[in-house]
């Protein structure tokens, strides 16, 4: 395996967690945003889209 220089600088982490027994995702933003979601595609547009949809102003744990 490959690792990173430590000079490389930080890297983003993005973390998608299955609520067991459901449908829904809970994911959670590098910038520590959450959103819930039952689409996993929808999901990752929302990770990937950031700043957008990680309102200051949002409640954290806002599901659409």
């Amino acid at each position: 395996m490959t690792r990173l220089p430590a000079a490389a600088g930080p890297r983003e982490v993005y973390r998608i967690d299955w609520l067991p027994g459901t449908d829904i995702l809970h994911g959670t933003c590098h910038c520590g945003r959450e959103h819930t979601a039952q689409d996993p595609v929808e999901m990752w547009e929302w990770m990937l889209a950031h700043p957008q949809g990680h309102d200051v102003d949002e409640p954290r744990g806002n599901s659409s």
